[in-house]
């Protein structure tokens, strides 16, 4: 494991703790982080009262890479080994697990394809559970539960640091490599990219699949198939990130982007038992899932990823039965008879009964020279261990004054030699917190330059220099640097409700009294009726989090926000009484059994008969316990 992926106060590889868990077989892989813990004898006692023994033969294939797993396994005896490129002359061996090991990572509770092949070494005997059992159990079992997650959050960074997964061939120069490069690190997607301006195997892997350079990025997945220029939904559908939308879907809540305020609203929507569905553009997280650490937000003493936390949040959603589909781009919103219709990208629409709008906030562009030219190769909104490997050893430059800002700094600072923060204030600390200010004062790789603002960007295909002036002597200095990121404003991510209910002046979502009072630009529902504190001007349409007029942009805050939505949709609804099922649809079948089935929830008639098949009934929002 690489240091960057290596979970946070674990010691390196070659320093072997003297209380590892002792091997059952001679070079099975050790579990040092956690990754790999041994079941005890009443845990597989537990799970072999709901699975099925077999028996297996040298060389049986149990999880195929390309495929989701279909089943749990748990080794009962022998060895099995997990594989890349299985059955080829570059196959790879990634791991050894004896008896007591369980296979699979996070994929397998969510419904991905594997990123490797695990088969037997040599006869033996494995416990099967179906993928939709082993999430009933998980979530009836806290201890199994927590295990299992704990370990398979290891596993997934251990296979992201580890290379393994798909290739992404193509230039760094390139707007559309980039892109996809985003979107897999974002989305934690196992995978690998081969520089087609540095990489030796470059020339040779196209020559193989039979394509120019000229028609790169290319995704090359198990050796045979290859996407040119996949767009992101194509990418996703081939690793099987969530389920394809419905051309017609009902639930009783869909949330509209999944940052914090989005996770926690189908945390705790779902969890009381209502059908929810949380959509988003590009992956979890929202800004918060582009923050390399944040160290101010309340449990997390040492501190926690933005992805890591969004990555756990949308675990705990899903546990409740939450569908989610990304990527999913919502285009429009239109107010039926006691349902809302929102349409997506792709031409497919949900039907829903309330909506939480939670589309967040994006930095704004800088408009100087050469920004248009260098934007999309150069420039960067978010600095994460991606980002930072695009740095190599040159210096970097930083434009913003608050914490995002601040924790970009210190985050680049580890990577490159040189941290140019530019600040158009005089003062370091007057939208940024203490403990930020202090530790970037003190670093010796970060140097502030108060009052000065960036007039120019420089390079050809990518940036070189950077031209800064300062505000009050008028004074320009050229500084250089390679990248440039950028955490300046915040522009809502509304254009698609222009028109559709009230925003403020700067596009940000009306709620609570200021909606009430443009509420007579709009048909209510029923004399007196008033908007909820984070109700906007159309009823049973909700925002929480950075989308919202006059919120505190703070990950704790936008978390609030988003689980005190949920108490006022369960508000709404009784008092409105809206249809289960809008414009007299029939219900929705049931979720059939599968990778798509949420942790708790059993749908298949006839399934185990010691795991409840029926989901929670919304609770009263006041009886909430938590």
């Amino acid at each position: 494991m690489t240091d960057e992926n290596r979970p946070r106060g674990a010691a390196p590889e070659e320093a072997v703790p003297d209380d590892v868990q002792e091997q059952a077989v001679p070079d099975e892989t050790p579990d040092i982080y956690g990754a790999y813990p041994r079941l005890t004898d009443e845990q597989t006692a537990y799970l072999s009262g709901h699975g099925t023994r077999r028996s297996v033969v040298p060389g049986q294939v149990l999880i195929r890479d390309g495929v989701p797993p279909p089943d749990f396994f748990v080794v009962l005896s022998g060895s099995v080994a997990i594989t890349e490129h299985h059955g080829t002359p570059d196959e790879r061996l990634l791991r050894v697990h004896g008896p007591g090991r369980f296979l699979g990572e996070l994929g397998l509770l969510q419904g991905q394809v594997a990123f490797y092949t695990a088969h037997a070494r040599e006869a033996g005997e494995v416990l099967a559970l179906p993928v939709d059992r082993l999430r009933a159990l998980m979530a009836r079992d806290p201890c199994l539960g927590n295990l299992v997650l704990r370990a398979y959050l290891g596993r997934r960074a251990q296979l992201v640091g580890g290379g393994v997964g798909f290739r992404i061939l193509g230039s760094r120069y390139s707007p559309d490599t980039r892109r996809l490069r985003e979107f897999a690190a974002r989305n934690r997607l196992p995978h690998r990219w081969i520089d087609l301006e540095a990489d030796q195997e470059a020339e040779a892997l196209l020559r193989r699949v039979a394509v120019s350079p000229e028609d790169t990025p290319i995704v090359i997945w198990r050796e045979h198939q290859v996407l040119r220029n996949p767009g992101n939904a194509e990418l996703a559908q081939l690793i099987g990130l969530s389920p394809p939308m419905a051309p017609h879907s009902h639930c009783d809540l869909l949330v509209v982007g999944s940052g914090p305020a989005g996770i926690a609203a189908a945390v705790y929507g779902s969890s009381d038992g209502l059908t929810t569905t949380v959509v988003d553009t590009v992956a979890p997280g929202g800004q918060a899932g582009t923050t390399s650490l944040i160290e101010n937000y309340f449990g997390f003493p040492a501190g926690i990823p933005g992805s890591e936390l969004a990555e756990r949040g949308m675990l705990q959603a899903r546990k409740f039965g939450t569908q989610v589909r990304i990527p999913a781009e919502a285009t429009s919103l239109e107010p039926g008879h006691g349902h809302y219709r929102v349409t997506f990208a792709d031409g497919s629409e949900t039907l829903c009964r309330t909506v939480v709008l939670a589309t967040g906030a994006h930095y704004r562009r800088l408009d100087v020279p050469g920004m248009e030219r260098l934007e999309r190769t150069s420039v960067y909104y978010a600095a994460t261990v991606y980002e930072a490997r695009q740095c190599g050893a040159a210096p970097v430059a930083v434009v913003g004054g608050g914490n995002s800002a601040g924790q970009a700094v210190l985050f680049l600072a580890a990577w490159v030699p040189r941290v140019h923060l530019l600040i158009r204030g005089s003062y370091l600390g007057a939208r940024m917190s203490r403990y930020l200010v202090d530790q970037i004062e003190r670093h010796p790789r970060v140097s502030v330059l108060l009052d000065s603002e960036l007039r120019e960007v420089r390079g050809e295909d990518a940036l070189r220099t950077i031209v800064v002036e300062h505000c009050r002597t008028g004074e320009r200095r050229t500084l250089d640097a390679c990248a440039l990121f950028v955490f300046i404003g915040a522009k809502p991510c509304t254009d698609w409700l222009t028109g559709v209910l009230a925003l403020d002046d700067r596009g940000f979502v009306l709620t609570g009294a200021e909606a009430e009072a443009r509420a007579g630009h709009v048909v209510r529902e029923g004399p007196g009726r008033g908007c909820l504190s984070l109700e906007t001007t159309l009823p049973g349409v909700f925002a929480a989090g950075d989308v919202r007029s006059g919120s505190v942009k703070r990950v704790a805050s936008a978390a609030g926000e988003g689980a005190m939505a949920i108490h006022h949709v369960h508000d709404r609804l009784a008092r409105t009484a809206a249809p289960a099922h809008p414009s007299g649809a029939p219900p929705p079948p049931p979720t059939p059994p599968g990778p798509s089935a949420p942790f708790g929830r059993s749908a298949a008639p006839g399934g185990d008969p010691h795991v409840s098949a029926s989901p929670a009934q919304p609770r009263h929002p006041r009886s909430r316990s938590t």
